[in-house]
């Protein structure tokens, strides 16, 4: 059933005051949140968090946070008895050979953030055949509702399903984690005032750093689980001393490799992660999905930005900055070219979507100011090459940079 929707201004602390946006900004009435702070106690085969007053609700807390905490453990099994440890296979499907990545051998408790696509069903399938103790996660944010009316259904319900569906399968606990206000806050925000600077953020970093590994680790914070895994194509060794650094290398498949969308991870975050596809190829991960009958294993990879779904980035940034007209003109010349609706719509180097004849056309400057998008037909010219660029926002794995910064690998992702 839809929810009744009203036609509110959208919420600007984050917008222009120059753009004016076209129509007005929809979103669905939400029921009233309970005021902080709060504990969700789960039971271990539930399909829903359930909401109750924390014993210690009228203490104070540093962070907004919900915190999610686990009844108490069940009893230990009597002496004698040692605690069955799924098989390292599926049926009959070995997956042994693919468990590299997996921690084979040791019983953890891991929490699974499963999306609904087969990357992660099949991390998931890999860790519990390796004889881990899994909970799945799936992370539901405000922002998905936002687009719900402009589709046939909402565009997580479909994932949902699938996540279900993988769960049933092996009987492993799902739960459902709104951050809502997180992702408001310091994703969507953040993303706005990038692009109001004329520069472009990566969604999908921010949303590992900040959500996935950032507001959901607090999360369950208190749940003590030994690691939190994802599908994510990267690879992460752990040292075998306590105080030695965790290290992200690339995944086995360097064509699917996400580290680079990993890159603003602490050293604090790197050492609660694993990641069982680092070990994979992407059509490995295929077989698997098809050799375990996964009910999602003919699904399309997605294609989209972190938790927009469906939704296409130009419509985001449409309807959460607006439009408004500039011009377009030859960088050489200073020639008119054409108009153009924001120069938030474009990134330097971008050559799609200009919509110029005689070219191919780049963009190769932005003037923010004045709402003016310089474009090039000669981007690939001798006098334009470059020996240096500025790079900012380093992040040092370690906590510190390397002693020697004299030679220093790059990889220019574009």
């Amino acid at each position: 059933m839809r929810r009744a929707m009203a036609t509110l201004p959208l919420r600007l602390p984050c917008l222009p005051k120059l753009v004016h946006l076209r129509t007005p900004f929809r979103f669905p009435f939400l029921p009233p949140r309970p005021p902080p702070p709060q504990a969700f106690f789960i039971s271990p085969r539930a399909s829903s968090m359930s909401l109750a007053s924390s014993p210690s609700s009228s203490s104070s807390t540093s962070s907004s946070l919900p915190v999610l905490t686990l009844p108490p453990p069940p009893p230990p099994p009597p002496s004698g008895h040692a605690p069955h440890l799924p098989s390292v296979s599926s049926g009959a499907v070995d997956l042994e050979p693919y468990l590299g990545c997996s921690m084979p051998g040791r019983r953890l408790r891991v929490a699974v953030l499963l999306s609904g696509g087969v990357d992660s069903s099949t991390a998931l399938r890999l860790l519990h055949a390796a004889g881990h103790d899994c909970t799945a996660f799936y992370l539901k944010i405000w922002f998905q509702e936002d687009f719900q009316n402009f589709w046939s259904e909402c565009p997580w319900d479909e994932d949902l399903k699938y996540a279900r569906a993988v769960c049933d399968q092996v009987d492993v606990p799902l739960e459902v984690v709104h951050l809502s206000d997180e992702y408001w806050n310091n994703v969507v925000c953040h993303i706005i005032s990038e692009y109001r600077s004329g520069r472009t953020p990566n969604p999908d970093v921010l949303c590992n750093t900040r959500i996935k590994f950032g507001a959901f680790l607090e999360a369950i914070a208190s749940m003590e689980f030994d690691y939190v895994a994802s599908g994510h194509y990267a690879h992460v060794v752990h040292s075998s001393s306590e105080d030695g650094p965790s290290i992200l290398k690339l995944s086995k498949d360097l064509i699917k490799d996400q580290t680079y969308f990993l890159s603003h991870l602490s050293q604090s975050q790197l050492k609660r992660l694993l990641f069982p596809l680092g070990c994979l190829r992407k059509d490995e991960v295929r077989r698997i999905a098809t050799l375990m009958d996964l009910p999602n294993k003919d699904r399309k990879d997605s294609q989209g930005i972190c938790f927009l779904g469906k939704v296409k980035f130009s419509e985001f940034v449409a309807k959460h900055i607006g439009e408004l007209e500039g011009i377009l003109l030859e960088a050489e010349t200073g020639d008119y070219l054409g108009n153009h609706h924001g120069f938030w719509f474009y990134t330097i180097g971008q050559r799609q979507g200009l919509r110029l004849s005689g070219g191919p056309w780049y963009v190769v400057e932005k003037d923010v100011r004045n709402n003016v998008v310089f474009v090039s037909r000669n981007y690939f010219s001798l006098d334009k090459r470059r020996r240096t660029f500025h790079v900012g926002s380093l992040n040092w794995f370690s906590g510190a940079p390397p002693e020697n910064t004299e030679q220093l690998q790059c990889k220019c992702q574009g």
